[in-house]
């Protein structure tokens, strides 16, 4: 499976317009074969937008926003993975990512569970006890939102549950260049599983965003990496990969579970 990822600056509040952006990046991801596209966190409204404007662009999971991208998935035949803010049920607002696919269907939302910092803890609510792993083209995948993969527990979890791609859109920003250069790769090394790492760049209000965005290998090995400009990334991803990273490494099923918390 060809796979892509849109690294950008945001457009903080400009959900129309990061519509618009969305479908000019499926086009090209299309044109270049990708089957999935995933672009960063909380990209249709920007993320470092204040409360009182996460609590005005907040929508449902099949809200107008929602409806917009699987149009765009359809036309274009390409799954999306996009983040937004999401007002559940109950009246909380999450920050959170939602697969939907190549015939317009949702296969997934995700709420972020661990919350970085005081900009994201004045804004969203934590998500719940909620790793879904679906499958999507003969893949199973996973999805986490930036700092929720700097916890190893969260892709262990994923990995033991059969994913054998994670998604993770992120809005990392400067001095934190480290989790992308190393912590992304060591997550897909350790759980031999493809890690794809979609971050904004630029600057958007006092935040700069390091950029580094990469598609990484079950072995750690990098597949494509991004700098500090505006690109999109495409890389093959190909399930005997994973067989032989499992084979060589095998800490999925060498690991004891009834020493540890992990509940797959």
């Amino acid at each position: 499976m060809r796979i892509a990822l849109y690294q950008g600056t945001p457009h903080p509040l400009d959900v129309a317009g990061n519509v618009q952006r969305l479908r000019e990046q499926a086009q090209r991801a299309a044109e270049g074969g990708a089957r999935v596209l995933v672009c960063p966190e909380m990209f249709l409204s920007g993320y470092n937008i204040g409360l009182s404007n996460v609590r005005r662009l907040a929508e449902a999971n099949d809200g107008p926003s929602a409806m917009a991208v699987a149009e765009i998935a359809q036309a274009h035949a390409l799954a999306i993975v996009y983040g937004y803010p999401e007002r559940a049920a109950d009246g909380a607002i999450h920050n959170s990512v939602q697969l939907i696919d190549q015939h317009g269907r949702s296969l997934c939302n995700y709420r972020k569970t661990h919350l970085f910092g005081e900009l994201d803890r004045a804004m969203f609510s934590a998500g719940a006890d909620h790793f879904p792993v679906v499958e999507l083209e003969g893949w199973k995948i996973g999805l986490l939102i930036c700092y929720d993969i700097e916890f190893p527990e969260n892709a262990r979890r994923l990995a033991l549950a059969g994913a054998e791609l994670i998604l993770v859109p992120t809005a990392n920003m400067e001095p934190y260049d480290f989790v992308c250069q190393v912590t992304v790769r060591s997550r897909a090394q350790e759980n031999q599983c493809y890690l794809l790492y979609a971050n904004y760049c630029g600057a958007e209000g006092d935040i700069h965003y390091c950029g580094q965005s990469s598609i990484v290998g079950p072995d750690g090995s990098l597949l494509a990496m991004a700098g500090r400009d505006e690109c999109q990334l495409l890389a093959q991803l190909e399930h005997e990969q994973v067989r032989r990273g499992r084979e060589a490494f095998p800490y999925l099923t060498d690991l004891r579970r009834e020493l540890h918390w992990l509940k797959n």
